[in-house]
Parts: structure tokens; C-alpha cells; sequence
């Protein structure tokens, strides 16, 4: 695999709903996000210590404009 294809994780949600917005978010501005998390989590529906957290990965290539575009979005909304 090709460094610039690897996925990192480029945003940790405190749960699926709202890693799915950001994956969202970040799928129309045409960047591959995927979803990773302990199976548990999504469950049980909590998170404590880490279970229940979702990261968002894309691939390298495009983290920073993945997390230009997180916090791009997340200073639209506390505005």
C-alpha cells in the first residue's frame, strides 16, 4: 500500500451519529471517509474510556483537507 493511500484518522466522535455527519460532510466534498470503532460501543450506545469513540480515517493524502474542512465546519455551527 502506498504511504499517501494509508488511512489516518483524522477526527475522533464521541459516537456513530456523529462520526456519520462528519463522514458525510466530508464524502460530499468528495474525500473517502471510513468509519472505525469497537463494535461494543455501538452496542451498548456509550462511550467510557474510549468505547463507544468512532474515528473518522481518510486516506493520507487528503487528511489535512479532510481536517480543514472538520473545523471549517464545526466553526459554522458554534457561530
Amino acid at each position: 500500500m502506498d504511504a499517501e493511500d494509508r488511512l489516518v484518522t483524522v477526527y475522533k466522535a464521541c459516537g456513530q451519529p456523529e462520526a456519520e455527519i462528519v463522514r458525510g460532510r466530508l464524502e460530499i466534498e468528495g474525500i473517502l471517509a471510513l468509519l472505525k470503532y469497537e463494535s461494543i460501543g455501538s452496542v451498548y450506545g456509550l462511550t467510557v474510556d474510549g468505547l463507544g469513540q468512532v474515528e473518522v480515517q481518510v486516506p493520507a493524502k487528503y487528511a489535512d483537507r479532510a481536517r480543514e474542512i472538520i473545523e471549517s465546519s464545526s466553526d459554522e455551527t458554534a457561530d
